[in-house]
């Protein structure tokens, strides 16, 4: 998230990420099938769980998202995450063939497991991955000490893994198993 704002963006950031990716029914919601909901209606249920939150504020926080999660319906009408949902959404989103490599940041502590179990998607729908280096840290450090994992993405669609691309460039794929991804000498 931008630094203009400061933290009250980023308290909004993560409430609409709470509301449009995980847990809508907690705030008395629900999203169609695309994970659209209605600005007037998720502008209520903010004010009603006391996070003020008005129809700039919420434009603001969706132009400045810095990994662009969230974005507004063509006509203005309604918003919704554009990926890391935990709930079932179809974002209508084809396969598309991805690049030869790709990037997944992670923690030190969890290689063991991802040698064993490869890449697996947990809560959300999908496995994300980031196209450079630079973005796997970022997300790694979130998790502790970080590590990026190189996904031999190109390998694993050529034998039918399919890959999705986010608005904000971020890949999505069910799971990578082990065979496809190359760890850094740790």
């Amino acid at each position: 998230m931008a630094n203009r704002g400061g933290k009250n963006l980023v308290k909004i950031s993560k409430f609409l990420s709470l509301v449009l990716r995980y847990k809508p029914a907690r705030f008395g919601l629900s999203l169609d099938q695309q994970g659209w909901k209605s600005v007037d209606e998720l502008l209520a249920a903010a004010n009603r769980a006391g996070v003020s939150l008005s129809k700039e504020l919420l434009r603001q926080v969706v132009r400045q998202s810095d990994k662009q999660r969230f974005a507004f319906s063509d006509d203005g009408l309604s918003v919704r995450a554009t990926y890391g949902h935990s709930i079932v959404v179809d974002l209508g989103r084809e396969p598309v063939m991805p690049p030869e490599i790709l990037f997944h940041g992670t923690a030190t502590r969890f290689i063991d497991s991802i040698k064993e179990q490869g890449l697996r998607r947990g809560r959300r729908l999908y496995v994300h991955l980031s196209p450079d280096e630079h973005t796997g840290i970022t997300v790694g450090r979130r998790h502790g000490n970080p590590v990026v994992l190189t996904v031999k993405a190109l390998g694993m669609h050529e034998k039918g893994f399919k890959f999705f691309r986010s608005d904000s460039g971020i890949w999505l794929t069910n799971s990578v198993p082990a065979e496809y991804i190359i760890f850094p000498g740790l």
